[in-house]
């Protein structure tokens, strides 16, 4: 009974924020700063599956100048809970299958985010260009999910260094953005889904990389990344056996 309340809901809040959305971006398409706007609003339904999210993003994170950001990927929730990281003037960088997507491809498109066809190589390396180009004329920050795809639970997966390349190309920082485990954490069926923390790392200093370095600075981060996950996984352990 309570999956299908919570579905209810979801679809019900969906439709109406991605209708509403497309009727309000007519007005200024395109533009990047709807991005966070619609990203915040989709993060607000963390409650109604249950988690508790605690986001630790710092004030001055607003103030930040043009950077990439990147995130872990890990399956169909980050939409409610990476979403919450989101930042002003920034876009994401998704599938251009996601525009076939009912109701929400429109927004996606109309707001700004940059597609891509992962299914053409050509097209995917001349993106990356784009990208760079994007953020350095239009001063935006960018967020790209490095691992290519959804883990499901199988940890950080290697990173793709696509977002790497943009970072140097552009001359702007990488902003890492973590988030705890979800995969298997969250039941449809239970009330009560426990805690989810997404922390905001320092920006990473990408001028003293060249293109060679491109490698090395993924590693960096993915090293970085992989550590604070690993930790804030065993700090939701601890806020969930403290609440029991």
């Amino acid at each position: 009974m309570l999956v299908l309340i919570r579905a209810i809901i979801v679809i019900i809040y969906t439709i109406l924020v991605c209708v509403g959305g497309c009727i309000y971006c007519l007005f200024s398409p395109r533009n990047p700063k709807h991005v966070m706007t619609f990203a915040h609003m989709f993060g607000r339904l963390s409650r109604v599956f249950g988690v508790k999210m605690i986001d630790r993003v710092p004030e001055k994170a607003k103030k930040y100048p043009p950077s990439i950001y990147i995130g872990n990927h890990q399956n169909n929730y980050d939409m409610v809970t990476m979403s919450n990281g989101v930042q002003p003037n920034t876009v994401t960088v998704g599938k251009k299958s996601l525009v076939m997507v009912p109701f929400f491809g429109f927004l996606y498109w109309i707001t700004g985010n940059i597609l891509i066809d992962r299914g053409n190589r050509s097209k995917a390396h001349n993106t990356i260009s784009q990208v760079a180009d994007q953020i350095k004329k239009h001063q935006i920050s960018v967020w790209m999910f490095p691992e290519g795809t959804r883990s499901r639970g199988r940890g950080l997966l290697p990173f793709k260094t696509g977002a790497f390349h943009a970072a140097i190309a552009a001359g702007v920082p990488i902003v890492p953005v973590c988030v705890s485990e979800t995969q298997g954490k969250i039941k449809l069926n239970r009330w009560n889904n426990g805690f989810v923390i997404l922390e905001m790392l320092d920006p990473i200093d990408t001028t003293n990389y060249t293109r060679d370095q491109v490698r090395e600075l993924s590693e960096y981060c993915h090293r970085l990344m992989d550590e604070k996950i690993k930790q804030l996984n065993k700090e939701v352990e601890e806020l969930e056996k403290q609440n029991k």
